[in-house]
């Protein structure tokens, strides 16, 4: 996320979620705007004061408080060096902690498992003070050489974690993953002593306090129970099973019946565990969005996953208090596999991008007030707007489509679509199905597969030719929309690799101002129109239906809600 030096205040978000609401391009930009001001509501200063006494006082409650969830898919595991989706992530918010985390409001950093930390005047290097009281769910301590190993487990080339390079900011990191070097304590991460962390940088990386209070990729796991169940970098092994996980964060495992429900309870030896409001959290898998519907309806969920598109106007008049709509830092997509034809063709692919009606798409299917993407960067984070667009009309398209020997589709090969099983999903690929043969003339046949097995076809076999996707911003900044498409990297599963880009990536991460770098990200952008290897199609918004019950919940960028804040008034 980028921070702004603002005074703006982060009470403002209450105007925000009414805001959220416009559907004018004027609107949305001053949603964004406002977005990106929001992240700057957080201290600037490295060494944080300590976290403000969080308010605890709750309504008197008769009945234990359980919070039912529609978490969207059966979850790929509880490891959360291993897991890569948004299901998973909210999972990891309940069970895990980070050095350091998010305020509830505007997602600033505070201190987690750190209560302070230090940062050297050239920006290089993070000292972390790990807390005397901080221990994993079975009362173990956890101390800074439990970090290092963790760190070690997930930049190891036998782990194959995809979000490894989220990590690559730290001296040797990278260098490690990839085999060039082979002794760990060479790298940048170091255990001062039991309870001290420091870790050595590259370059200056202004956003990475972000990124450790974000996503689970830094999160530090017990490898003395991971250890227990098979090698330390192995992936799904039965430490993350009932009875045998293990957190750090505010509640932990009590249950998990697969396809059914997942059952967290709070964690007695969490540092923090006086501030926890919920007794228990329920996860509910929901792929069947119609499903998770009836179940808020009935008032056997209190906050779905999502909506379906068709019930969104229903609930828009009919139970307003109930539907949530707000700015969402994410961009939908097709994934295109460069290496399968007609799609190794970049004609053929910027064809495809320019005969899609993305204004009609969001008013009559999607129906929850997206935006249109015409560039992968997401327009506004913080204060940076992409000057390269998809621009072109039908007349181009069919041009692109003849020039690259596919004259109104005349000897196109069918393109099959993948989508992971939602309604929504479906519909939308349905809809720009019939757009591509009328506007082309190209075939376009579909297929669905579960949430597990659709992240392994797209991460392990490769086995598509396009395929449905969503980018969710891990952090508020632009480089979030613009590393993930660099050679290598653990989540380019186009098996696009272009030269220019990645020598561009190298030259952001060493700029030495915003400015400078934006101008970069500039270039990059430019690329990614230039080649398509995705094709956005249009902006998130998180639209579900919150209980007017649930407190404690805020509308967020990126849609993330520390737990321990949230509680359910009766």
């Amino acid at each position: 996320m980028r921070n702004f030096d603002t005074p703006l205040g982060c009470t403002s978000l209450n105007s925000f979620r009414k805001l959220s609401s416009i559907r004018s391009v004027v609107g949305f930009t001053c949603l964004l705007t406002l977005g990106a001001l929001l992240t700057g509501c957080g201290k600037k200063d490295s060494s944080p004061s300590p976290a403000a006494k969080t308010n605890t006082t709750t309504a008197p409650s008769a009945t234990p408080q359980i919070w039912r969830v529609g978490n969207g898919a059966e979850p790929q595991d509880l490891d959360p060096q291993t897991v890569t989706g948004v299901p998973e992530h909210k999972l990891m918010m309940a069970l895990f902690e980070g050095l350091v985390t998010e305020d509830p409001k505007d997602l600033h950093p505070i201190p987690g498992l750190a209560d302070r930390w230090e940062i050297s005047a050239d920006g290089l290097v993070y000292t972390f003070h790990l807390r005397a009281n901080a221990k994993w769910s079975d009362g173990t301590p956890i101390t800074a050489p439990q970090a290092v190993e963790s760190y070690q487990r997930m930049l190891s080339p036998g782990l194959g974690a995809e979000y490894a390079y989220l990590l690559w900011f730290a001296v040797g990191a990278e260098d490690y993953t990839k085999g060039k070097l082979t002794d760990f304590s060479k790298t940048g991460f170091k255990a001062l002593d039991e309870r001290t962390l420091q870790i050595t940088l590259k370059s200056p990386t202004p956003y990475l306090l972000k990124i450790i209070a974000s996503h689970y990729a830094w999160t530090i796991v017990p490898t003395h129970v991971v250890k227990k169940f098979g090698k330390l970098d192995e992936k799904r092994t039965a430490w993350t099973r009932t009875g045998n996980h293990v957190g750090s964060g505010p509640f932990q495992l009590k249950d998990w019946a697969p396809q059914q429900k997942i059952t967290v309870v709070r964690n007695p030896h969490y540092w923090d565990a006086a501030v926890v409001k919920l007794d228990a959290i329920e996860f509910f898998p929901t792929e069947d969005l119609g499903t998770e519907e009836r179940m808020f309806r009935t008032g056997q969920l209190d906050m779905t996953y999502e909506m379906p598109a068709n019930k969104i106007d229903t609930y828009r008049k009919e139970r307003p208090e109930a539907l949530k709509v707000d700015p969402w830092l994410g961009v939908y997509f097709y994934r295109c596999n460069v290496t399968r034809a007609p799609l190794t063709d970049k004609r053929v692919r910027r064809a495809l991008a320019l005969a899609i009606d993305r204004e009609s798409l969001i008013k009559n299917i999607t129906r929850g007030g997206e935006t249109p993407a015409y560039s992968v960067s997401y327009p506004g984070t913080a204060g940076y707007f992409p000057r390269a667009k998809i621009t072109g009309d039908l007349a181009l398209a069919k041009q692109l489509l003849a020039e690259a020997g596919y004259p109104d589709g005349k000897g196109c090969p069918p393109i099959e679509l993948l989508y992971n099983t939602q309604a929504n999903h479906r519909a939308i690929a349905e809809a720009i199905q019939q757009m591509w043969r009328k506007n082309l003339g190209v075939e376009i046949t579909l297929r669905n597969e579960e949430w597990k097995v659709y992240l392994n076809t797209q991460h392990v076999t490769k086995d598509y030719t396009l395929q449905r996707a969503g980018w969710i911003a891990d952090y508020v900044d632009p480089h979030v929309f613009l590393e993930i498409w660099t050679t290598g990297n653990g989540n380019n599963d186009t098996l696009w690799s272009n030269a220019d880009y990645d020598r561009l990536f190298q030259a952001a991460l060493t700029a030495k101002n915003d400015t400078e770098r934006y101008e970069i990200y500039q270039k990059m952008d430019a690329i990614l129109v230039d080649e398509m290897p995705v094709i956005p199609i249009y902006f998130y918004t998180k639209v579900h239906a919150v209980s007017p019950r649930v407190k404690g919940y805020y509308p967020t960028l990126l849609d993330n809600h520390p737990y321990k804040h949230i509680y359910l008034e009766n």
